[in-house]
Order: structure tokens, then C-alpha cells, then sequence
């Protein structure tokens, strides 16, 4: 494994082996892993907080020196494509290109012109691995497994990147997902996925072992028959309808919230809430990706 692209490309083992990674450097600290003398280029083409500073964070504390590349500053504003800008960094020496892309695919192609590893941080609606990655970390963590564990993804399904990259990587581990949200925002199609499929919040949430909102977009909302209102009002993760799930049911989110449309500031910052512990998590699951690719260019290098 080169690439980290996307969850649907990951084998249930290699899923496994990132998040037992991750929690043995959550546990034990850095020991044998190193990124010392290697180079981690950002390539962030679209606004990021958590994701941009967890990837520079994790490593930093592995050892790698970091390139946070301004992209309007740069030579792709006079033209030049970003498999050039990309291909003339690998020849300064960078291993590993972070990428974030407001078009879906866009990493794929340079992953495959380039002897670098390429970790998509986003690309498009299509994907979202690594914050997938560090939603299973969570998960796992809270409630030991998530085998048949019934998990709801709510929200704007349609456009998001975390809930395919989570539908993926769930299904490999056997979780019981329920898609829930507005029609507009729940196509039919995602049924192809093997999963189901709600539109009331309040019938499903009573079994729920998981529950995962996702942000709404304001302006998304105003092209929609369903109001920002009308959405809270239905979908909104509150006290009210927490109260009727599970005792130890938990709660998550990619991030940034709209407190007060996805959920309540009540909810974000209850017991139950496992939000900042994925942000948390974020930092050890890129470290583990970082280093196993390493591990795995070293071994693949040597065979």
C-alpha cells in the first residue's frame, strides 16, 4: 500500500491495522516509529482547521519536517498543472503528499504518476478517509467492537464526503448503518450501498448504538423545499430525542457543528458526546497512516 485514497479501496485487515496502531500510540507514545528525515507536503486547495493542523501535528510528533504549500501563492495560479507542481516537490524530496481537493478524484490520478505516498484529506463529495478512519478509532474505543452495532449517519447524506468514506469502511466491519435525513438529501440510490434508509429521526434513534450528525450547509438549505426550521425540528440530535435512545448511546461529528441546527450546545458538550475525542483521535490515526506508509514503501522497496 502506496496510497491512503479512500476507504473502499482498504481491506478489512488494513482498516484494523491503522486503528490497533493508532491506539498503541495512543497508549504507549511514540517508540519504534520515526518519520525522521522525511517530508510531508500539505496540499491544501480548499479551507481546513482540524484536518490541515491534525496532518501537521501528527507529523511533527513523528519527527517529519512539514511543507504547508500556499496554493493561490504558488506557480498553479500562472498555469502550471498540479501533477507538475506536484512532481517538482517529489523531486525536492517530499514522501508524502496531503491532499484536499474541491473536485472529486482528483488525487487519484497523480498517486498513480508519482513514487510518493498520497493521502487524500478530502476530495470533493466523493471521500474522506482519514476522518473515517478516526470516526471507527472512536467508535471502537467507546464501545470495545461495532459488529452489528447500529449505527445512524444523519444529515446531508448526498453531499458529504465523511458519510461515503463511513459507509464503506463500516460495512468492512460489519456495522448496521441507517442513513437518515430529508429526501433531497437521502437519494434512493444509496440503497445500492447495502444500507438503510430513513427519513424520520424519531422512528429509528430508540435502537441506535451510534449516532453521527453531519454539518448542514445554509446555503445548500435555501435551494431545498425543507427549511432550516423545518430540518431542526425534524433531525436535530437534542435532549429531547436522546432521551430516548440507549443509556450508553454515543455521539459524534466530523466538524465544525452548527450548534444549534445539528445538534444542541447541550448535547455537544454531554457525556455521551464523543466530538472532541475524535478530534483528539485524528492526530494518532494520521500518525498511524503516516507511519505504516513508510513502513510499507520501506518494505515494498526492500522486496
Amino acid at each position: 500500500m502506496k496510497d491512503l485514497l479512500d476507504t473502499d479501496l482498504l481491506t478489512k485487515e488494513e482498516i484494523l491495522l491503522i486503528i490497533e496502531t493508532a491506539l498503541k500510540l495512543k497508549k504507549e507514545g511514540i517508540k519504534s516509529l520515526s518519520l525522521d528525515g522525511e517530508i510531508v507536503s500539505l496540499l491544501f486547495f480548499e479551507p481546513s482547521t482540524r484536518t490541515r493542523n491534525s496532518f501537521e501535528i501528527a507529523a511533527k510528533k513523528l519527527g517529519a519536517i512539514v511543507v504547508s504549500m500556499d496554493t493561490s501563492g504558488s506557480s498553479l495560479v500562472k498555469g502550471e498543472s498540479a501533477l507538475n507542481t506536484v512532481r517538482t516537490l517529489e523531486a525536492m524530496g517530499v514522501n508524502y503528499f496531503v491532499i484536499r481537493h474541491r473536485d472529486s478524484g482528483f488525487p487519484y490520478p497523480i498517486a498513480k504518476k508519482i513514487q510518493a505516498s498520497v493521502i487524500n484529506a478530502g476530495d470533493g463529495t466523493r471521500g474522506h478517509p482519514t476522518q473515517a478512519l478516526l470516526d471507527a478509532l472512536t467508535m471502537i474505543e467507546a464501545k470495545g467492537d461495532i459488529f452489528s452495532k447500529k449505527v445512524l449517519i444523519v444529515g446531508d447524506i448526498l453531499h458529504s464526503r465523511v458519510a461515503r468514506s463511513n459507509i464503506w469502511l463500516l460495512k468492512k466491519l460489519d456495522a448496521d448503518i441507517t442513513l437518515v435525513g430529508p429526501p433531497e438529501f437521502l437519494p434512493e440510490e444509496f440503497k445500492a450501498l447495502d444500507v438503510n434508509i430513513s427519513y424520520s429521526l424519531d422512528e429509528v434513534i430508540s435502537d441506535a448504538d451510534i449516532v453521527m450528525g453531519l454539518r448542514i450547509q445554509r446555503e445548500r438549505m435555501e435551494k431545498m423545499s425543507i427549511s432550516i426550521e423545518e430540518y431542526i425540528k425534524r433531525y436535530q440530535i437534542n435532549r429531547e430525542r436522546i432521551s430516548k435512545a440507549k443509556e450508553d448511546v454515543i455521539i459524534l461529528h466530523p466538524g465544525p457543528v452548527n450548534v444549534g441546527i445539528e445538534m444542541t450546545e447541550d448535547i455537544l458538550y454531554s457525556d455521551r458526546s464523543l466530538v472532541e475525542r475524535q478530534v483528539t483521535n485524528g492526530v494518532f490515526i494520521r500518525m498511524a497512516i503516516l507511519s505504516l506508509l513508510k513502513e510499507m514503501r520501506t518494505y515494498g522497496s526492500n522486496s
